[in-house]
C-alpha cells in the first residue's frame, strides 16, 4: 500500500463512464460513491428560505438540532459549511505549516489540503484520522488519538452509521477538530453541508475563513428537519445494516472477498479490480477502484428493487 502521496481521486465520474461504455446519465447505476441512495425526504420551505438571506434564527436552529443529534459537549462550538470540503480545505491554514501524520490508505482530500498550505507528510505533528477510514472501514479510538499536537482532526463524514463510537467529546480539547457530513447518510450531497465541531475560538476562526451565509436557506431547512428526525435515523440505519450484509452476500458469491467498509460503501478484494470494474460497466453500472491498490473494488449500496437486480444479473 502506498503514501498519502498519489492521484487525487474520488468517487463519482459517471460522465466519463458514458463516454467510454456508451448509454446516457440516466441508463447508469452509480455505486462509485458512499451516499445513502435512499435520501432524506426534503421538506418544504417556506418562500423566504429562497429569496431572503439566511438569519440568525435559522441557524440558531441548526445549530440546536446538531447539538442534541451528535451530543456535542458544552465545550464545544459548531459551524456549519458548504460541505465537509470547504472545511477540509481551509483547516490547515489554522497554524503554521508543519508535519502531519494522514494514516493511508484514506481520504485523499485532507493531504491535497495540507500539501496545499505547504505541510509536510511526516508524523510527529498534526494528525488527520477518518472515522470510520474511507475505503477499508477503519474505527479509531480515543486512546490513540492521545497526544499534545497543533491539530487532531477526526472526520466522521461516514460517523452517523455508528453514533456508539463517535469521539464528538473529544472536540472539547485545545487543537482537536471533528467533522461531520450531512452528504453521506442522509443522502443529500448536492446539498453541499457539513459541520466542524471544536472550542468556540477554533469555530470563530474557521467561521470568518468560511464568510457569511455560507449554508443556504434551503440547507439551513433540510438539515434542521433531518437532524431533528430521530426515527428516520433510526430506521435508516437498520435499512443500511440489512442492505450491506445483502451486498456482501452477492459479492462473495460472486468471488469477492469483504475487505472492509462501513454499512454505506462495502470495500472488496476482486483480485484484478479493473476488470471487475469493466465487467459491471458493461451493464452500465459504475464501481471505484483506486490508484495504490489494484485488487480492491468499493460499492456503495444499490437503492431501489431494479438496482438490485441489474446487479444480482451482472454479477451473474
Amino acid at each position: 500500500m502506498t503514501g498519502i502521496e498519489g492521484k487525487r481521486d474520488h468517487g463519482g465520474g459517471v460522465d466519463g463512464a458514458v463516454a467510454r461504455y456508451g448509454g446516457t446519465r440516466a441508463d447508469w447505476i452509480d455505486l462509485s460513491t458512499g451516499i445513502n441512495p435512499l435520501p432524506y425526504p426534503v421538506p418544504d420551505f417556506p418562500a423566504d428560505a429562497w429569496t431572503a438571506l439566511p438569519d440568525r434564527a435559522a441557524f440558531d436552529a441548526l445549530y440546536t438540532a446538531a447539538r442534541a443529534f451528535w451530543n456535542v459537549p458544552d465545550g464545544a462550538g459548531i459551524l456549519a459549511a458548504p460541505g465537509a470540503s470547504a472545511l477540509i480545505a481551509r483547516i490547515p491554514a489554522l497554524v503554521p505549516a508543519g508535519r502531519v501524520h494522514i494514516p493511508a490508505p484514506t481520504y485523499n482530500e485532507h493531504w491535497a489540503a495540507f500539501r496545499a498550505h505547504g505541510w509536510q507528510a511526516d508524523e510527529g505533528g498534526a494528525l488527520v484520522v477518518v472515522h470510520p477510514n474511507n475505503p477499508d472501514g477503519r474505527v479509531w479510538s480515543a486512546a490513540e488519538l492521545e497526544g499534545d499536537r497543533p491539530l487532531t482532526v477526526i472526520d466522521e463524514s461516514f460517523g452517523d452509521v455508528m453514533p456508539g463510537q463517535s469521539l464528538v467529546h473529544m472536540a472539547e480539547r485545545p487543537g482537536v477538530i471533528v467533522l461531520k457530513s450531512f452528504g453521506k447518510f442522509w443522502g443529500l450531497a448536492g446539498l453541499r453541508l457539513g459541520f466542524a465541531i471544536a472550542r468556540p475560538e477554533t469555530i470563530d476562526r474557521l467561521a470568518e475563513m468560511i464568510g457569511p451565509w455560507a449554508v443556504s436557506g434551503p440547507g439551513l431547512a433540510t438539515g434542521a428537519a433531518a437532524l431533528r428526525d430521530r426515527d428516520w435515523a433510526g430506521a435508516t440505519r437498520t435499512r443500511l445494516a440489512r442492505d450491506a450484509e445483502r451486498l456482501d452476500s452477492l459479492m462473495t458469491s460472486a468471488g469477492a472477498t469483504v475487505a472492509g467498509g462501513t454499512t454505506l460503501f462495502r470495500l472488496y478484494d476482486v483480485g484484478e479490480a479493473a476488470v471487475w470494474q469493466d465487467r459491471l460497466a458493461q451493464h452500465h453500472i459504475w464501481s471505484r477502484i483506486f490508484p495504490y491498490s489494484d485488487r480492491w473494488l468499493r460499492l456503495g449500496l444499490p437503492g431501489p428493487d431494479a438496482h438490485w437486480a441489474r446487479l444480482e444479473e451482472a454479477l451473474s
